[in-house]
């Protein structure tokens, strides 16, 4: 696999639909537009900092009964010296039923620039936990990422060898190692079966196995790190995704999260990718 695939746990693991793109309210001094984009950027700090402060790290959460969900969508066209069109539509579905909650999420994104297609992406999730007690839990995980631009010919007229239809399918156990308000533990491995169609028509089924693991630790009041770990290992590749992060609270109107994000893959030329990110909101 050419490209590194992130198994992340199914308690965590979700479509940021919220991050669509906003379509932004141009006018002739450009003021909404800004606006938008301000907006657009705080939204991004206050979830890349709430990734970090997992909800599900003490258990089964107190989810509402029955269905709940939230949907987006956005689109923007542009005619005039250049066309061009913007589309993303998303959805998040949940259905909890006493131990058992499930989660169905969905984003297509679509880009065209005069007449030609940048983007046509599909992606959707399904995730369950089963919660026999505070401890222990069960989980199924099934996603699929679609690439409608995969076919399209590299420069050299080759056809290009990217991920049409990246699929997996999972489940086995997670156990909450530890448990307690300043630290929290939990770990989760199974098997399942991955499906690779390349832009060449060519494609493999294999098993694969995944191990997960969620680290939450409260230093302080204001401060608190995680640290979410991912292993995929196949015949074609072991990956692995790490999250590491810190967040600060310095004050009621100032906090800041410092990340180091590092994926591998053993089946690349380059086979580590290094991401530092920083997010920062401010008000007064």
């Amino acid at each position: 696999m050419k490209n590194v695939t992130r198994i992340a746990a199914v308690s965590a693991f979700a479509l940021a639909v919220g991050s669509l793109p906003a379509v932004a309210q141009t006018t002739l001094l450009g003021s909404s537009a800004v606006d938008d984009q301000i907006d657009d950027l705080t939204i991004k700090a206050n979830r890349d900092m709430a990734r970090g402060n997992d909800e599900l790290r003490f258990g089964n959460p107190d989810a509402r009964q029955g269905m709940s969900g939230s949907a987006s969508l956005g689109y923007s066209g542009k005619t005039g010296n250049n066309e061009s069109q913007d589309f993303s539509a998303g959805a998040r579905l949940r259905y909890a039923q006493g131990p058992m909650v499930q989660t169905l999420s969905f984003l297509l994104d679509y880009s065209e620039q005069d007449n030609v297609k940048e983007k046509e992406d599909i992606s959707a999730v399904y995730d369950a936990n089963y919660y026999f007690n505070d401890r222990f839990y069960g989980f199924v995980l099934g996603r699929v990422n679609t690439n409608g631009l995969a076919n399209v010919a590299t420069v050299d007229n080759d056809p290009a060898t990217s991920i049409a239809k990246d699929a997996f399918l999972g489940f086995g156990p997670g156990y909450r190692i530890v448990n307690t308000d300043t630290v929290a533990w939990r770990m989760q491995a199974g098997v399942g079966i991955s499906y690779l169609e390349f832009g060449d028509d060519n494609s493999t089924t294999e098993t694969a196995g995944i191990v997960s693991s969620r680290f939450f630790y409260k230093i302080s009041d204001t401060v608190f790190a995680s640290m979410d770990t991912d292993i995929v290992k196949s015949d074609t590749a072991l990956r692995i995704g790490n999250d590491l992060g810190v967040n600060f609270k310095v004050t009621d109107a100032f906090s800041t999260r410092v990340s180091y994000l590092t994926e591998y893959n053993d089946s690349r030329a380059i086979r580590s990718d290094n991401k530092l990110g920083v997010s920062l909101v401010y008000g007064f």
